[in-house]
This record gives structure tokens, C-alpha cells and sequence, in this order.
């Protein structure tokens, strides 16, 4: 065993290795994406790793390998997991031979999500079991114990970590390379009663199921992670009169366990109950927390899943303790927690005078400036913004977008995102307003990797329902958002192999559309034309704006401003909203360490006073 100062993500990558995994499959997406991208880079030779096309495919991926013997983990955050909730229910009654963990990181906040989404009601929902860690060393053990309960109950296990633990680091203790278990998978063994999904078989599975969560809430009862704690220490007594106090009781789990542990330090020390399995609800060891306290606060993240199934308990079994959280608004319902938040709330519930001498010490400081989230500097999804802009002025059109990079195309002085829902929707909301206004002209805005996630199917509905709209295709070569990963367009692999490059002009034309056109969306003249061109045709049409991410290319040298020439319009920063453009007091700048010589703003300079030539105004 040795430390290491690790990612809450690189412990959980780490932990699975350690457990022997064979195979890990995921789609990218905020804050699991580094889970996969860590086991890739610390992969032995019997692991194998792959980006799948979406969370749909991972899912079905890993329950092949989990069907043949193989230790299996798929990755994805809380909205992907409702793109895999349908091989997922059905996989719940079908169960698996080898371990599988069903990874899904949950965003409170949401810091980089559509939702707040608790996949803990996935959980009861599809009558998986969930783990749901507390810190990063807590991740890195727990993992390799939900390979081996997903494998002693022959099902898939969820495993849930939000935001912070996946995003903070910790110094972990990990295992030797010589200590990590060896896995062999023992094959696929035909036998179509147990791995062919009919209704009989649903039938009887059910039945099955239902019996071992049963067995499953008392087995979690033991669970060493499932613990109460009692913070009150030997031999404090308490300052009111026993018969006037208030028996208080705290239940936590995740990463609001350990803002609880770090909160008690300083306030009335009480029992605490902490819920590592939410599903199914160790409810033995819940009872046992519950009888001789008066009053319970529950502490969670995201919904009060801890709260409800403690009401319940205290409902069945007749015990008189009030349960407060999230439904009694002792606990604020939305958002996520936070050391301090949960400080104020144990502060409120305890509503003790020693909570009053030992506030938090970031109550002292002073709030963060705001920064709205922009495109950045030289992006071409900005130069492609502003070609359909310009070429669409003064007509009626609507401007569905998607989830990615391109969303911030949303803000001003874009403003070229009317609508977002989730990835590939742009293509079917398009379609439904083009349906009933027939007169406007409907554009779907889309990134390459997004493409082959979920918008092809959007395309095929268009062409064979005969729609009219614009399909605009941001291929930058990457996915960008996430970090950079590669996609069936890139023509690599997780696995560091090369690849055929799947072209997305061919696979338009294969399905049907006609009309694809392909420009550099930095020829700025050019790309205003092919779009007036291409959009008053009928039908499906699709525009490819075609330049790398400004992350993954070396950019050019930077721009400067010629005094003599600058009118000081502003245009270039009216228009564009370029963050290497400003105007600090009144001259027009642009800021060396941002620009990428993209040139987009020097072909909208009425006057020429935008160039690359030495003789510029610069900020250094």
C-alpha cells in the first residue's frame, strides 16, 4: 500500500483497476469524464477501454462483457443515464455473471448540467443497488466492494458519486500493482432461459428481485459503510435537564456526510446515521438509529431520498420521531450543499448556544467576481454563429441548438440560440416548430461528436417525415466540452488505435439528405454565401462548418489595432463578443495572450484597422 495525492475520479479509475476490471465503456460528460480517461492511461493488458458512440451503446457494451465472466464498468453522468435507461431496465431483470458497476456521476448545482437530476431514483427505480461515496479514499474502497455484492446478487450496481468527490482531491491509499486482483472472465454460456428477455422470464425475475433487495437491506445493515456514528464524547453530559431534552439525531450521506463530520467539529456533538447504500435502505440499522431520538435531520444531496425513507419507517413501525430535511424545509431543496450550508443547518436544528463561538472562517470572504461563461477567443462555433446571423437578417427563423460549447452561442451578442433541451433535440424541436410555422426558417445547430451521439436519428425522422429545416453541423474535431475526447470522427480510439475516419457528408447523403455543403466558417464571405444559398432550398439541407477547436490546433500570431485606422465603431466588439477584444478606456484592444489570429474580426473591420502586421497596438 502506498499514497497518492489523486482526483476523486483517478481514485475510483484506480479502484476499479485495482478490483480487476476487463473492460470500461462511457460516453464523456461533467464530472465523470476523467474516470475513463484514467483506467485508459493506467490500463494493464487485459483491460480494455473505449468512448462508445453514447450511453446507450456503453451500457450495452459492458452487459455483454458482464455476460461473459468479465469485471465491467460503464461511465456517464446523471442526464446520460437517461439515455441508457432503456437497456438498463431491462438489464435490472436479466442481472449479469460478471461484476458490473453502472457509474453515474450526479452534478448538484448543477454546475455543468441541464438537471439536477438524483440518480438515486434510478436506483429504486429500476431495483438496482447504489453506492453512494463520501470522499475520494472512501471511492476508491467502495468501487471494489460494489464489484463483489454486483457479483455475490449476480446484478448491476450503481455507484454515484457527485461532484465534489468526483472533482476534489485527497491523498488516497492505494493498493500495490502487486496486490490488484486478476480476473478472468469465464466465457458466454448459452443458455437463452436466463439471458433472453420474455415476460415469463420477466415475470419470475421479478419476484426474484423483490426478494433479494429484501436481503439486500439487511445485508447493507451490516455494511461497514453503513455506520452510526456518535460524535458526542464519553463522558459529556448535556446542559439541559434530562427530562426537558430534545434527543437529536443527524442523517447524512455522500459527500454531505463529510460536510456533517467537518460541521460537528464545532457544534453539539450528536449521533449521526450514515447512508452509504441508499437502495435498498439498510432499514435495520436504520431502526436501530431511530428508536429513543425525538427529532432527525436528514442532509443530502439532491433529493430527500434519506428523508422519505426514514418517515416511512418511523410510519410503519409506530416510533414518535419527527424527520426534517428537504420536505420540511428545514434543508434548502435545491442546489448543493456546502460546508457552510450544512453548518447553518445543524446550527438551526441543534439551536445551541455553543454553535455560536466557532463560525466557519469562509464566512469571512469577500464573494467572487461574476464570470459569465463566452466562447472563447478565435472558437470557430463564434464564425459560424455570426455567417448564419448575418445571412438570415431580417427573415423569421428560430435557431435550435444543442448541449455543448456551442450552447454559449446563447449569449450576447450571438444571440443564436433559441431553444436547448438536450443532445439531438435541436433536430426535433426544429422540426415540430417547422410543422405548425411553416413560414419560418428553422435551423438545427449541432457538434460533430453530438452528431453521432443522438442527432442522427433526428436527421432520418426529417428526411422521411419530409421536413423543411436546416441541419448546421459545428465540426470542430473533438469533443470539445468534456475535455477533448475522441469520437468516430476523429479516427481514434481509446485504445490509442488508428482508425477509419467516419465521414459525417457521407452518412448525411446516406440517409438521404441531398444538399450537404462544407466551409471554413473563418472565410467569413464565403460562409454568409453558402448559407444564403443553402437555406431557401427545400426540404433537409446541411451546412458543415468545418475548422478544428481552437484547444486541440496551434493557434496563429495574434492580432493588432492600428490606431491611425481605428473609428473606434466598436463593431468588432458589438458584434462579436471576442474576449480578446476590449475597450478598457475607450481604445479598442486586443489582448495578445487570448487571440488566436483567427481573423474573423479584421474581415468585419469597415476600415482595415484590424491586422497581423507589427506595427499594431497590443496588450502584452
Amino acid at each position: 500500500m502506498h499514497k497518492e495525492f489523486l482526483m476523486g475520479n483517478e481514485a475510483i479509475a484506480l479502484g476499479a483497476i485495482a478490483a480487476g476490471v476487463n473492460l470500461v465503456s462511457g460516453y464523456p460528460g461533467t464530472p465523470s469524464t476523467e474516470v475513463l480517461e484514467t483506467v485508459a492511461k493506467h490500463k494493464t493488458d487485459n483491460i480494455y477501454v473505449e468512448w462508445s458512440v453514447n450511453e446507450k451503446s456503453a451500457m450495452e457494451v459492458a452487459a455483454g462483457a458482464a455476460y461473459s465472466g468479465a469485471r465491467s464498468m460503464v461511465t456517464m453522468k446523471q442526464v446520460g443515464l437517461n439515455v441508457a435507461s432503456d437497456p438498463l431496465m431491462s438489464l435490472a431483470y436479466i442481472g449479469v455473471k460478471g461484476g458490473m458497476v453502472i457509474l453515474t456521476a450526479d452534478d448538484p448545482g448543477p454546475i455543468s448540467s441541464q438537471t439536477e437530476q438524483d440518480t438515486r431514483h434510478f436506483a429504486a427505480f429500476s431495483k438496482l443497488p447504489c453506492f453512494d461515496p463520501s470522499s475520494a479514499q472512501e471511492a476508491y474502497e467502495m468501487v471494489q466492494e460494489a464489484f463483489a455484492y454486483s457479483e455475490k446478487y449476480q446484478t448491476p450496481v450503481f455507484f454515484r458519486p457527485t461532484t465534489r468527490v468526483c472533482h476534489g482531491y485527497a491523498s488516497v491509499i492505494v493498493k500495490d500493482t502487486d496486490e490488484y486482483i486478476f480476473h478472468a472472465p469465464d466465457g458466454f454460456v448459452k443458455d437463452s432461459k436466463r439471458w433472453v428477455i420474455f415476460p415469463r422470464l420477466s415475470y419470475r425475475n421479478h419476484i426474484k428481485i423483490e426478494d433479494r433487495n429484501v436481503l439486500l437491506s439487511d445485508d447493507f445493515s451490516a455494511y461497514k459503510r453503513n455506520k452510526i456514528y456518535d460524535f458526542k464524547k464519553p463522558g459529556e453530559q448535556h446542559a439541559l435537564p434530562a427530562e426537558s431534552f430534545v434527543k437529536r439525531g443527524i442523517a447524512a450521506g455522500g459527500i454531505s456526510f463529510t460536510y456533517v463530520a467537518e460541521a460537528l467539529e464545532t457544534t453539539e456533538k450528536v449521533p449521526v446515521f450514515k447512508v452509504s447504500t441508499p437502495h435498498p435502505f439498510p432499514e435495520k440499522l436504520a431502526l436501530e438509529f431511530l428508536r429513543g431520538l425525538d427529532e432527525v435531520l436528514c442532509i443530502e444531496e439532491l433529493d430527500p431520498v434519506i428523508e422519505r425513507e426514514l418517515t416511512y419507517l418511523c410510519g410503519r413501525h409506530r416510533l414518535p420521531v419527527k424527520i426534517y430535511g428537504k420536505l420540511s424545509r428545514h434543508v434548502k431543496n435545491a442546489g448543493e450543499n456546502s460546508r457552510d450550508s450544512v453548518y447553518q443547518d445543524i446550527k438551526s436544528f441543534l439551536a445551541s448556544e455553543d454553535v455560536h463561538d466557532a463560525a466557519p472562517a469562509s464566512d469571512a470572504l469577500p464573494s467572487l467576481p461574476v464570470r459569465p461563461p463566452v466562447l472563447c477567443a478565435g472558437c470557430p462555433h463564434r464564425a459560424s454563429f455570426y455567417a448564419v446571423k448575418t445571412a438570415m437578417k431580417g427573415r423569421k427563423t428560430v435557431y435550435c441548438g444543442d448541449i455543448g460549447c456551442y450552447t454559449l452561442g446563447n449569449a450576447a451578442p450571438l444571440d443564436m440560440v433559441d431553444t436547448c433541451l438536450c443532445m439531438g433535440a435541436g433536430l426535433g424541436i426544429a422540426q415540430g416548430i417547422g410543422h405548425i410555422e411553416p413560414d419560418t426558417c428553422c435551423f438545427a445547430f449541432v457538434g460533430d461528436s453530438t452528431f453521432f451521439a443522438s442527432a442522427i436519428t433526428g436527421v432520418i425522422n426529417a428526411v422521411y417525415n419530409q421536413a423543411n429545416l436546416t441541419l448546421v453541423i459545428l465540426d470542430n474535431s473533438t469533443t470539445a466540452m468534456t475535455g477533448h475526447q475522441p469520437h468516430p470522427g476523429t479516427g481514434q480510439t481509446m485504445m490509442g488505435e488508428v482508425v477509419s475516419k467516419i465521414n459525417i457528408e457521407a452518412v448525411l447523403r446516406g440517409i438521404g439528405v441531398d444538399t450537404v455543403e462544407t466551409v471554413n466558417p473563418f472565410e467569413y464571405k464565403k460562409a454568409v454565401g453558402c448559407v444564403e444559398k443553402t437555406a431557401d432550398k427545400p426540404g433537409v439541407k446541411a451546412i458543415i462548418f468545418k475548422s478544428p477547436c481552437i484547444a486541440v490546433t496551434k493557434p496563429s500570431k495574434s492580432l493588432h489595432i492600428l490606431p491611425e485606422k481605428c473609428i473606434r465603431c466598436r463593431k468588432c466588439i458589438r458584434e462579436l463578443g471576442c474576449p480578446a477584444i476590449t475597450a478598457p478606456d475607450g481604445e479598442i484592444r486586443i489582448d495578445s495572450s487570448l487571440c488566436t489570429g483567427c481573423s474573423l474580426c479584421s474581415q468585419l473591420c469597415p476600415t482595415g484597422a484590424i491586422t497581423d502586421g507589427k506595427d499594431g497596438v497590443r496588450n502584452e
